[in-house]
């Protein structure tokens, strides 16, 4: 089986400010919500978790497989989608014409980039190559597999493995810890 799950809360979070690759630590919150999945999930049969090197996807990792012996591997193909120069801008729907929305309001339209901002090709050459090199042989060994990552990160897995078209990128959404089943 082929599990993921999207870090939980942070400040920026809260504030509605683009994270990306800015790494930005769980809050007292964030660490609630792991503490809470990792009782809700604790059943869930796994043998490995791949997670971002990203300070709030490794945290959350952590305290959601504490105490469980599950090892926890960092992969950078993991990381959230760029923003480039967007990345902490607050309340970007608020600004008229800010050029990043285009990502959040019609995917279908993000072809090239704005402000450095990584590319949906970008992401899904990068996520589609590790579903490929790691996952997909790991389920071949029937293994139970966690993912630990980030909203958009995690979405462009779940478009993948669901053939979801662009248009369609955000309609599956993903909220903080929770434990969504793949495959």
């Amino acid at each position: 089986m082929l599990y993921i799950m999207r870090h939980g809360r942070t400040d920026w979070n809260v504030r509605h400010k683009l994270q990306g690759r800015t790494d930005i630590p769980l809050n007292e919150e964030g660490r609630r919500m792991a503490e809470k999945a990792a009782e809700e999930y604790r059943l869930v049969p796994l043998d490995i978790c791949f997670c971002s090197p990203l300070i709030r996807a490794r945290e959350t990792a952590e305290i959601v497989l504490r105490g469980r012996d599950i090892p926890i591997r960092t992969d950078d193909r993991l990381m959230e989608m760029s923003f480039g120069e967007f990345e902490g801008i607050e309340n970007s729907f608020d600004i008229p014409d800010c050029p990043i929305n285009i990502v959040f309001q019609k995917p279908e339209e993000y072809t090239c980039s704005v402000g450095g901002a990584e590319t949906f090709d970008e992401l899904f050459a990068r996520t589609g190559e590790f579903l490929r090199e790691v996952i997909n042989p790991l389920m071949d060994q029937g293994k139970n597999v966690l993912i630990v990552g980030h909203g958009a990160m995690n979405l462009s897995i779940i478009s993948q493995i669901r053939k979801l078209p662009r248009s369609e990128f955000w309609t599956p959404g993903i909220e903080n810890c929770r434990m969504i089943r793949l495959i």
